[in-house]
């Protein structure tokens, strides 16, 4: 049974041993009509508006320091992650954010990429960051290896936690799904409001995930600038 369920999320379109479910990740930009480019409209005008917004956050939490166009890296990062969410939420359509292959490839290049400017740059500064400001001497040891391990394992939560939320949800609709042949009317009607509300659930979800994997992103690349 368990296998069954957990095959929801196996790449099964295959031409010449390729599989091509993961083209869905980057099939957001031949669907965006070309008049979203030229022509206003409610869409742009509200896409637009998010966006200067996640800019102007993104740009609080960097600091004046931070270069120009540092957020738009993890706009685009909010931006791919989120539509590939709400991708994943229709039928027959593969979720790419599910699988750990797609989270950790964009969790852990950043990561090792903030690791690498900064102690390459700031030594000094990412020194400081071991050692919380008023620790006790004799507890300065066991911070710095407490700090390390809270920094290795930085990615894998990253990548986990999106991975996580993306497959509880899509199991749990279709384990509502697959029970409704074994009940009368009276309780498919219950059945499919409750498939309902847990789907307005998962859009809510997949937009904080979307945010959380940006904003954590952003703070972890302002501990190094």
């Amino acid at each position: 049974m368990m296998t069954n369920l957990f095959s929801i999320f196996d790449p099964s379109t295959t031409i010449f041993n390729f599989s091509i479910n993961w083209i869905s990740t980057f099939i957001g930009l031949s669907v965006i009509p070309c008049s979203y480019w030229f022509f206003q409209s409610r869409f742009n005008l509200i896409w637009n508006n998010i966006i200067f917004l996640l800019h102007s956050e993104f740009k609080t939490l960097l600091g004046p320091q931070s270069p120009n166009g540092s957020t738009f890296i993890f706009i685009s990062l909010f931006s791919l992650i989120l539509f590939n969410n709400f991708l994943g939420l229709f039928p027959y359509i593969f979720t790419s954010t599910s699988h750990l292959t797609l989270t950790l490839s964009l969790a852990l290049p950043l990561w090792l990429t903030f690791m690498i400017f900064g102690w390459l740059n700031h030594t000094q500064h990412m020194f400081a960051h071991l050692v919380p400001q008023g620790t006790p001497a004799a507890l300065m040891p066991f911070m710095v290896c407490i700090e390390t391990v809270s920094n290795m394992i930085r990615p894998g939560t990253l990548a986990v936690r999106l991975t996580a939320n993306m497959i509880a949800g899509h199991l749990l609709l279709t384990l509502l799904g697959n029970t409704g042949n074994s009940m009368s009317i009276v309780f498919i009607s219950f059945l499919i409001f409750g498939q309902i509300l847990l789907l307005l659930l998962e859009f809510a979800v997949a937009i904080i995930q979307s945010y959380v994997f940006a904003i954590l992103s952003t703070l972890y690349s302002s501990e190094v600038i």
